[in-house]
């Protein structure tokens, strides 16, 4: 019966039974989504922070405030991360089979859960995103109060979106501009489960003390920026930032630009430096590759990302 080995409690019975119940779920999702290693990655590695740390202010041309719109679907009370296996009174498991096939279960309606959230944000952040563009909208970054104001540098902070052409999404930037012509630029990758408004004192301390110009985006999918978080996209998104940098802060010289990558932002920044010309490489807790931060054995190797290692080998600063 096809339709039976198709299910996912085929593959469940044919998982073995001493597999953790996360990497039985990422199991499911991959035969779930077509053996779409984006989408296995995409769950695996990207945990955009919900509430997000800021917001971008929006005002028209004319100064005058447009009204916020919720576009992040925060309505459920329970992160999607938790397992839900004693919601029910009546669900209690009693033998370490009937656990195991809850806590897989719960996981992988979890990731799955969070994947169609993600879309259901994407398509709803780029219908605006989209408006914004052809009203001219212009944007000011607002912390999460919780947060400490940046530090003052000689220079001034200005938020924007630009338009990533291969994603069909905005992305959004952040850039510390120094009033000094001249300086050089970091670019500037954060890690994952944070975003601009999370690293804002960070950016602030590298161009006050460094007296640089810094630009920060958030990948597609966290924060302000459309679009759905996935590993090919961050690559569209970086190249997409670098563009940006050299035309307008880097006065068309790669070579006055400095890309810097913290965690998994090693993976976009490792593969730029592989293919594009820059100043210089800063990696920052960086990872051999995505799969080797679970684990050391290549069983899994057909669903690895960011692979680090391999591309380091070709980058030239």
């Amino acid at each position: 019966d096809l339709s039976f080995i198709a299910s996912e409690a085929f593959f469940y019975k044919i998982m073995c039974s001493c597999c953790h119940p996360a990497v039985s779920a990422l199991f499911c999702l991959w035969v779930r989504s077509g053996f779409n290693k984006q989408s296995v990655a995409g769950a695996l590695t990207f945990f955009p922070p919900e509430p997000s740390f800021y917001k971008f202010k929006r005002t028209t041309p004319d100064g005058k405030a447009i009204e916020d719109e919720n576009v992040s679907d925060e309505k459920s009370t329970r992160s999607l991360g938790e397992s839900s296996t004693f919601d029910d009174d009546n669900s209690i498991a009693t033998t370490d089979d009937d656990m195991s096939q809850r806590s897989r279960g719960s996981s992988s309606n979890n990731i799955n859960e969070r994947a169609r959230q993600s879309r259901k944000r994407a398509k709803r952040r780029k219908k605006r995103d989209k408006r914004d563009a052809a009203l001219g909208v212009k944007y000011t970054l607002e912390l999460d109060p919780r947060l400490r104001s940046p530090l003052e540098f000689s220079g001034n902070i200005e938020s924007l979106k630009i338009y990533n052409a291969k994603s069909k999404s905005y992305l959004a930037v952040v850039v510390y501009r120094q009033e000094q012509k001249g300086c050089k630029t970091i670019l500037y990758s954060h890690g994952n489960a944070t975003d601009i408004g999370a690293m804002s004192m960070m950016q602030s301390i590298l161009a006050k003390n460094l007296n640089v110009n810094v630009v920060v985006y958030d990948y597609s999918g966290y924060g302000e920026s459309g679009g759905m978080p996935l590993e090919k996209n961050t690559y569209y998104d970086i190249q997409t930032v670098y563009q940006y940098c050299v035309e307008n802060l880097a006065e068309g010289k790669p070579e006055n630009l400095i890309i810097y990558g913290e965690s998994v932002g090693s993976g976009p920044s490792c593969y730029l430096c592989s293919k594009k010309p820059a100043g210089g490489l800063v990696l920052h807790c960086p990872f051999t590759s995505g799969m080797r931060v679970l684990t050391s054995s290549r069983a899994l190797a057909c669903l690895d990302i960011f692979p680090n290692i391999d591309r380091i080998k070709k980058v030239k600063c």
